[in-house]
Parts: C-alpha cells; sequence; structure tokens
C-alpha cells in the first residue's frame, strides 16, 4: 500500500493500518498532536483503517479542518454533559462555527447562563473520564430504533429525511450516543480547554414556524493560553457590538409596538446615513450613473414577469390574500407587493422608448427602501432587517461592454470602501449556482455555464484573490459577494456585483444594434456601498463608535469655560456651521471636566474649549479624540486643518 504524503513524500506498508498509525509512522511528536486525518481530501477520525493507496495528511489544531473536528467533539461533550444534567432534554443538531461551535436543545424547562458553571463541570468530568470515541454504522432501520429507544424527535425527523442508501453513523462516548456524520476525536480526553459562552434562542432548522429551541455556544483550544486570549477579544468585541454601542450613544433603537426588525435611526444615525447617502449618489454621478426614484409596491404582474414570483414570494410582503399558487384568492382584488428589489422598475425606464445601442450602457442607480420577509431568529440590529436602504443600481449594456462596466462597478466599490476604511476588511466570494439544479434558480444550463464562465474570467483578468461558492448565486446569475465580518466572526455580505442572462428576455428589453438588428441587452447588477444600515452596524463596530472626522454626525462640540464666553461659543459655532463643518455648543452652567469627559463619551472627534484668554487673543484651545490637548491655535488655522482631514478622508483607529 502506498501513501503519498502532504509533501509529496511515498510511504509504502504491507497491510492495512489505522490512520493514527500512519501518523506515528512519520513522527511521534506529529501523533501526539494529531487530532484527525485528509485522506484522498476527506477528513477522517483517527481510528479509520486505510487499506489502500491514498493521499495522506495528518490535520493538528494548526488546521481549520483539525479544529473543527476537535471543536466538535467538544459540542458532543455539551450535549452529552446537558443529557446527564437534565435527562429530559431533547438535542438537536451542534455544528462547529468560525472561532467554536454550538448545540440547539429542547428542554421541558428553560434554564439560564447560571447554569453555565454546573454543565461546564460536568463536561470536565467527561473529558476526565476519558470515554473513547467509537463510530458505528447502522442502517436507516437501526438509527431509527435506536432514536426511538432515546426519544430523541428531532434525531427522528433528520433520519427519515435521509434519502435511501446514504450511509448513517452514530458516536458512542461512555453512555451517550449521537446521531452525527463525525469524523471526531478519538476520546474525550483530548479535548484540553473550553467555555461556553453565550445562550440564546434558535428555530428549529432556522424555520419560524418550528419550536424556538435553546442553542448554547461555545469555543474550545489546545492550549490555555489561546483561549485566553480569545476570551479576551471577545469581551472587546461586545464592548464594540453594534446592536450594544448603536443603542448606548445614541444612533439606533427599536421598539416593540413598531416590530422587529424595524430599528428607528435617531438623529444621529440618520445624520450619517445622510452623509453618505449623499457622497455616494455625488460619487455614482460623476461615474455616468443617472438618478431614478421608483415605488416602493407594484403588482404581483411584475414580479411575475422578472421571476420574483416565482422564485423569490416567500421573501416578500404580499398585500393581498393569496393561494399556495401565488394567485389572489378574491379575484376581484389586486395583488401588490413591497419590492424587495427596484431592478424590474428601473427596466420599464430602459423601456421607455426604443433605444439604440449608442445609448448603452444605460447606467440607473438609486437610494431604494427595499423589503425583505426575514425569519424574526434571522434578523440582528442593523446587520438583517426587514425594510432597508439600498445603494441599488443596475447597468443594461451589451454583451461586449460587460466585462468594463463589471470592472468599473467593482473600481466604484473600492473608492467607497477606502473613503470608509473598510478595504482592507472584507474578502470576496465569487456566488455560483454551479452543480445546483434547485428550484430556485431559472432552469437554462447553457445560459448558468456560459455566465459563470464570463464572470470567472473577469475576476481572473482582475487578478482577484476570491473562493468560490456553490449554490449561492442569484436565482438569475451569478454574483461576486463582497464579504466583512461582524466583531464575532459572523460573515455577511457588504457589497454585490451580479450578471442577469435572464431579464433582458423576461422584460423584452431591445437596443437597435449598429446593422440595424434589434438585440437584447445584458444587465448587471450591483450595490456600490451596499445596505445602508448594515454599513452602519460594520462602521460602529469598527471604530467603536469614534467615527472618522469626515463622516462624525457631530464633527466639533464648542465648550465654553465661563457664561463670561457662551457668546463667544456661539459665534463660533455659527462660523464653523456657514463653512459646512458640523458643529455645536455646550453653554451649560457645568464645569469643564464635566463637559469634557462628557463629549469624550460621546466620541465627538474635536472639542475647542473657549475661555477668557482664549476670547480676548481670538484663538481656541483644541483638543482632539485621539491626540489629546493640541494646545492653543487660531480658529482658521483649526479649520484649515480640519478641513484638510475631512476632505481627505482620513480614516483614524
Amino acid at each position: 500500500m502506498k501513501v503519498t504524503l502532504k509533501d509529496g513524500a511515498v510511504k509504502e506498508f504491507d497491510s492495512a493500518l489505522k490512520a493514527s498509525e500512519i501518523a506515528l509512522s512519520i513522527s511521534e511528536g506529529l501523533a501526539r498532536v494529531a487530532l484527525a486525518a485528509k485522506v484522498d481530501g476527506k477528513v477522517v477520525d483517527l481510528n479509520t483503517v486505510i487499506d489502500s493507496d491514498c493521499t495522506f495528511e495528518v490535520l493538528t489544531f494548526k488546521d481549520r479542518e483539525g479544529q473543527d473536528v476537535y471543536r466538535h467533539t467538544a459540542a458532543h461533550i455539551l450535549a452529552q454533559a446537558v443529557k446527564n444534567i437534565f435527562p429530559t432534554v431533547q438535542l438537536a443538531i451542534g455544528p462547529t462555527i468560525k472561532n467554536g461551535f454550538y448545540y440547539d436543545f429542547d428542554f421541558s424547562s428553560p434554564i439560564t447562563q447560571d447554569d453555565f458553571e454546573l454543565i461546564e463541570k460536568e463536561m470536565q468530568s467527561i473529558i476526565k473520564a476519558d470515554f473513547p470515541i467509537v463510530r458505528i454504522p447502522v442502517t436507516k432501520k437501526q438509527a431509527i430504533t435506536q432514536m426511538k429507544g432515546f426519544n430523541e424527535n428531532y434525531k427522528l425527523e433528520l433520519i427519515e429525511e435521509l434519502p435511501k442508501g446514504e450511509e448513517i453513523t452514530l458516536y458512542k462516548q461512555g453512555n451517550f450516543v449521537d446521531l452525527c456524520r463525525g469524523p471526531h476525536l478519538v476520546s474525550t480526553g483530548k479535548v484540553k480547554f473550553f467555555k461556553l459562552t453565550q445562550l440564546a434562542g434558535a428555530y428549529w432548522r432556522g424555520n419560524e414556524h418550528n419550536k424556538m429551541l435553546t442553542r448554547i455556544y461555545g469555543t474550545a483550544f489546545d492550549k490555555k493560553a489561546d483561549l485566553t486570549e480569545y476570551l479576551e477579544k471577545a469581551e472587546e468585541a461586545k464592548k464594540r457590538d453594534h446592536n450594544k454601542l448603536g443603542r448606548d450613544l445614541g444612533i439606533f433603537m427599536t421598539s416593540d409596538i413598531v416590530g422587529q426588525g424595524l430599528p428607528i435611526l435617531m438623529p444621529k444615525g440618520a445624520k450619517i446615513l445622510q452623509i453618505l447617502q449623499r457622497f455616494v449618489e455625488d460619487e455614482e454621478a460623476k461615474r455616468g450613473f443617472m438618478i431614478t426614484r421608483t415605488p416602493n409596491m407594484a403588482k404581483s404582474d411584475l414580479y411575475k414577469v422578472s421571476g420574483h414570483w416565482s422564485h423569490y414570494r416567500d421573501k416578500m410582503f404580499i398585500l393581498g390574500e393569496i393561494d399556495e399558487n401565488g394567485e389572489g384568492v378574491n379575484k376581484d382584488e389586486e395583488i401588490m407587493a413591497l419590492r424587495p428589489m427596484t431592478c424590474p422598475f428601473q427596466y420599464q425606464i430602459f423601456k421607455n422608448g426604443l433605444k439604440s445601442y449608442r445609448d448603452l450602457p444605460c447606467r440607473y442607480s438609486e437610494t431604494a427602501y427595499e423589503y425583505r420577509k426575514e425569519a424574526s431568529g434571522e434578523m440582528h440590529g442593523l446587520i438583517r432587517v426587514r425594510q432597508f436602504t439600498l445603494s441599488d443600481g443596475h447597468i443594461i449594456c451589451t454583451k461586449e461592454q460587460v466585462e468594463e462596466e463589471f470592472k468599473n462597478c467593482l473600481d466604484l466599490s473600492y473608492y467607497l470602501l477606502d473613503c470608509l476604511g473598510l478595504r482592507g476588511d472584507v474578502t470576496f466570494r465569487f456566488s455560483k449556482r454551479g452543480a445546483s439544479k434547485s428550484d430556485k434558480y431559472i432552469d437554462n444550463d447553457e445560459a448558468w455555464k456560459s455566465t459563470e464562465a464570463l464572470m470567472k474570467k473577469i475576476l481572473d483578468d482582475l487578478k482577484l484573490d476570491y473562493v468560490e461558492a456553490d449554490d449561492e448565486a442569484a436565482f438569475y446569475g451569478p454574483k461576486l459577494d463582497i464579504q466583512t465580518t461582524n466583531v464575532y466572526g459572523k460573515e455577511d455580505t457588504l457589497i454585490t456585483i451580479q450578471i442577469d442572462f435572464a431579464a433582458g428576455e423576461s422584460f423584452d428589453m431591445q437596443y437597435v444594434d449598429e446593422d440595424g438588428v434589434k438585440k437584447t441587452p445584458f444587465v448587471i447588477h450591483r450595490s456600490s456601498i451596499g445596505c445602508y444600515e448594515r454599513t452602519l452596524a460594520i462602521l460602529i463596530e469598527k471604530y467603536a463608535g469614534a467615527f472618522p472626522l469626515w463622516f462624525s454626525p457631530t464633527q466639533v462640540r464648542v465648550l465654553s469655560l465661563t457664561d463670561r464666553t457662551a457668546e463667544k461659543a456661539n459665534e463660533t459655532v455659527i462660523e464653523l456651521q456657514k463653512l459646512g463643518i458640523r458643529a455645536e455648543v455646550d453653554n451649560r452652567n457645568e464645569k469643564i471636566g464635566y463637559k469634557i469627559r462628557e463629549a469624550q463619551i460621546e466620541k465627538i472627534p474635536y472639542m475647542l474649549i473657549i475661555g477668557d484668554k482664549e476670547a480676548e487673543s481670538g484663538v481656541v484651545s483644541v483638543r482632539a479624540r485621539f491626540e489629546g490637548d493640541l494646545g492653543q491655535m487660531p480658529l482658521d488655522a483649526f479649520i484649515a486643518k480640519i478641513k484638510e482631514e475631512i476632505d481627505n478622508k482620513v480614516c483614524k483607529l
């Protein structure tokens, strides 16, 4: 048997061996830290028997796949501990996530985070017992019998849905057995350091119509120092969490009487979005985009043509009663829906008069309110909401123009990300249909193949560092998703650029080519800065609320030292405001130290302090948010300083 190692070396063995034995033959030190193995690209337990030629790689905690195996085992230890303490609990699922794991439970009585100490103590006992973890292949019938015996209804539901002939495995550790495809560590004692971190609610299978389960989050590391460092960073993340910090700073709020997923932007938050919106719209205009303003709703007829009615209806807010086929129950009632996108509306503008090839590309942009029926369990602060504001846009062009227009869209997003200080924080995902044949996609294999090939060529020509993701495309075509992560490491799409092969034909959009023949254009969907609310959330977290001067809602606060200088402070604010600087005054009868501390808490970029000496000399004492006391300077000099910072869109951290 020939085993090809990661470095290309080949080892030969006379008989079958466990993966752990092959690891030992490579290095005793490597075998000690081995967590799992990768055989012909598949991650397996170390107890897996290798009996034929293969490629072989030992996985340690340095490898992402090794971390996943380690933390998945920790999730099973959590489930066993919870089951030991709460025998009536039912188990759902327990996957790994970035930097940790979770397990969903159905408790007969609610638990709180105060129960974590007891659960962690039981987990330590399971680890100390060092139970061997045994993989048990079973038939579907055997799995059903086993889970019925344990009264595990959620596991039974999962088993019933497994395709005929699919391999089913159980994993046993001590007296605990769980349905799982694995792989796992060889024993519970291999988990060294862990911590339960959070308690949350989660609908079974992410469906708001299902029961709300209790989700316990945790993390695990092989070194105590790494766990400590992670927990310290997690505490820092909580301080930056936009959902808390945004409320504390008076940027946004929510109201139960208004509804979930409908955040209310307060004056500070609304001012930031106004600044960003004006900036984005002006920049789009410089790049040839024509601004539009289209309705927030339309008849279902429009969405039927666009494909949203058949592929996206479950995510739409519908006005009127419809049956399971999407048809109105009352034939005399006009069925309307709030728009989830602006594209079909802007297509109507293109169709208003026959276009020539000389008119193309047509670039339409709009700051649009859009609406999506997100499940209640999916919504979070400003990141995922039911009504949002999108820097939406569509380019209608010839096939020959697609590549250049796509690159221009990316260049615009680069520029905006640079101005916000976010360029270095994003990653790129090429989202494809791939091999998926799901009903959520338009059924046209040839169009999918050619359009995905076209986008791949564009991305490769740009030398973009991207990952490919199958089954992540829009229903009408592939897309480039510009991804970002929140303070907890959860990834979301910030900006997207999509190529649509279907809209031109669906909406009968045509242009007259230079040879006089009518042709169907291509469509590029793009968001230049993405969803403003989500972008604001990311900015709150990145800057911990201390926004760069250029889009800070208040740029300067003028503090009077005494009542005698209040008038001079007012005059200074008026002078700053005339120059377009967002300034406000604090003339309260409070000590200057109190006023300064309050401005610091509110993260005001600059403070100007005016006392008797400053008023007499025609200067201001300047305090900067990051640099502290900058001393006295003429007001003109201060204005010149911050004007340069504003004009250059400096982003300090």
